[in-house]
């Protein structure tokens, strides 16, 4: 059981005991601290606009009864989405006029967990002084209005429909490109809600054939729902069984994108934000941002044509402001995460979707040779259990002391640059753990490079 505040939102395993999980009583006083920090930055106490959605997993309709019920109770106006994505609600808060936006899904997480995800008024995750502010004002005193001042509630249908439309509108997305391809594409939605927006995509694209799997919106993952190789074992046989182009799969909040290519091998979570950006740098220079966990890939294409990338500490919230500062053309996390300002700064599989098949129809070639056209590195993932902060700044200065002699970056956790590759160890902001990144240009170097970090642990 566990309960996580962190810029990635409120986070929680459901049931158990207030303060140790998302409980009821912690659901009903975060939200009515996020109402009473917005009520701060926009000094009144009335009126507030606030756009709901959320995943299918099913603690999901509980959650937004008691989201949307608290919300009334503060006095605001809801737009409840439903059923909807990371990056649809995060277009709808601005295009609405909305003051602030709730995303309840736990993204990657088990079925076990759900979180908030809180916006700003730009649809954009809050700051981590917001976060902050909100776990002080979770301990105060707040009141809520009377019966005569209720907010009130409306449901929005069609949402979806609005972002997969704003996706056909970029000028870098190619829609005839894509249909004369003829691609056959299988589809993994782990039973969330990119059962529902992936499909709509493909067929709006003009994609020939769409096999789904595991796309029903129940909420009942089918799989671990992170979209890790070892578990899209099932995708990788629908796209041979089926001779498909590609298969795609999505986290249940569907800001994270993987690719299998026609073999039935993955393309790289890595990759998608590489081969987008390469997409996107032909035709628009610009800077480019990834975290410090993210391929080295991106940094090498970037230079290809001659621009400059910068790095950001993990967690959106930190990648947007860096896109922001250097105003990056393309950005997002080696997880899948892909950010393209010219819709909105958000990591959005939808999009990612939709210029990864522009990128392969224009190039004519299959998913395979574009995949061969990038740098190769290979990278391992790792994590440990997490009993305290207090173990974690231990085990940081134990590493930072055995390779005081490399360069260290202490941005987020510590990153060790080695001659051959690179090891990143941090918090997590989304689970009780450790995680453990490495790369290097082989297998062998990437092994040992982990394993010298890792032995410093026991010394």
């Amino acid at each position: 059981m566990a309960l996580i505040t962190s810029i990635s939102g409120i986070r929680g395993t459901i049931g158990g005991f207030p303060g140790d999980t998302l409980s009821p009583l912690d659901i009903v006083r975060f939200t009515t601290a996020f109402v009473k920090l917005l009520q701060e930055r926009q000094n009144r106490q009335s009126g507030l606009h606030i756009v709901v959605g959320r995943d299918a997993r099913i603690s999901g309709d509980m959650l937004n009864h008691l989201v949307c019920g608290t919300l009334m109770s503060m006095g605001a106006q809801v737009s409840d989405l439903g059923l909807s994505t990371t990056p649809t609600v995060e277009l709808a808060v601005p295009n609405l006029k909305a003051d602030g936006g709730i995303i309840l899904t736990a993204s990657h997480n088990p079925v076990e967990w759900n979180a908030l995800k809180l916006l700003n008024e730009k649809g954009e995750f809050i700051s981590a002084a917001d976060g902050n502010r909100i776990i002080e004002l979770t301990k105060s005193k707040i009141a809520y209005v009377d019966a005569m001042q209720l907010g009130t509630y409306t449901s929005h249908d069609g949402w979806i429909d609005k972002h997969i439309q704003m996706i056909l509108e970029l000028p870098l997305v190619d829609r005839e490109a894509i249909q004369e391809s003829k691609f056959k594409i299988a589809v993994d939605a782990v039973n969330s809600t990119g059962g529902i927006a992936v499909p709509a995509l493909l067929s709006a694209l003009g994609v020939d054939a769409v096999y789904p799997i595991h796309c029903e919106p129940t909420g009942l993952f089918a799989h671990n729902p992170e979209p890790l190789p070892e578990h899209l074992t099932d995708l990788a046989q629908l796209v041979q069984q089926k001779g498909a182009d590609l298969g795609l799969s999505v986290d249940p909040d569907v800001d994270r994108l993987a690719i299998i290519d026609e073999n039935g091998n993955m393309f790289g979570e890595e990759y998608t934000l590489v081969a987008v950006a390469d997409y996107v740098l032909r035709h628009t220079p610009g800077p480019t941002v990834s975290n410090l966990s993210s391929s080295r890939a991106l940094a090498d294409i970037t230079e290809r044509y001659g621009q400059t990338y910068a790095v950001a500490a993990v967690g959106e919230v930190n990648v947007v402001e860096k896109m922001k500062a250097v105003e990056a053309v393309i950005g997002g996390e080696g997880n899948g995460g892909v950010i393209y300002p010219a819709l909105h700064y958000g990591r959005d599989a939808l999009v990612g979707i939709a210029l990864f098949l522009t990128h392969l129809a224009t190039q004519k070639k299959t998913c395979s040779e574009v995949r061969a056209m990038y740098p190769e590195y290979v990278m391992m993932k790792t994590k440990f259990d997490l009993k305290s902060d207090t173990e974690f700044e231990k085990l940081k200065e134990k590493v930072m002391h055995e390779f005081k002699d490399q360069k260290i970056t202490t941005v987020d956790g510590v990153k060790i640059d080695f001659q051959e590759g690179w090891v990143h160890m941090r918090k997590s902001n989304t689970e009780p753990i450790i995680r453990l990144y490495a790369e290097a240009a082989d297998k062998e170097n990437v092994q040992r490079l982990i394993q010298n970090v890792i032995q410093t642990f026991s010394e």
